[in-house]
């Protein structure tokens, strides 16, 4: 069995921390598979020190997964090594940017095209596309920017 690469030492304070979020069960099921984990391969406490395949049979989870988890510990601490990396970007980038909202709202205050009395949503959508606003729009997306406007700007 090759030695560990990433080694857990926790203080006194972490494993309390760690103990406190397995005691409450309030934590998200994995937060709490990664506190076990951490317990289970700290190098500081009694008893004998494990491998990552035995933690990984313990916790039912892959010796990979144990890893990581030693990874994150060792190299960006204990938050990191339970939490969740937060995305920076989300994972598509909005079609409908505040530039063609306005400009959507802009053309649904002006005028209605000749023969109509009012814009309707897909008049708006088409136009919109026409216009060259934005590549294509349905007209149920031109209904929510719409709502969603006029919930913010009513008293």
């Amino acid at each position: 069995m090759p030695r560990a690469k990433y080694h857990v030492r926790l203080s006194e304070s972490e494993r309390k921390t760690l103990l406190k979020i397995i005691s409450k069960g309030t934590a998200s099921a994995k937060s709490i598979m990664h506190a076990n984990v951490l317990l289970a391969a700290d190098e500081n406490a009694e008893g004998a020190k494990k491998s990552e395949v035995e933690i990984a049979e313990l916790f039912h989870v892959h010796p990979q997964t144990v890893h990581a988890i030693r990874q994150q510990y060792s190299e960006h601490g204990l938050q990191a090594a339970l939490d969740r990396k937060k995305r920076m970007t989300p994972p598509v980038e909005p079609k409908i940017t505040g530039e063609v909202e306005a400009k959507i709202i802009a053309l649904s205050c002006s005028t209605p095209p000749i023969g109509r009395a009012k814009w309707t949503l897909r008049l708006l959508a088409d136009k919109a596309v026409e216009l060259q606003f934005i590549d294509s729009i349905s007209y149920v997306a031109v209904g929510r920017l719409l709502k969603k406007r006029t919930k913010t700007t009513s008293p």
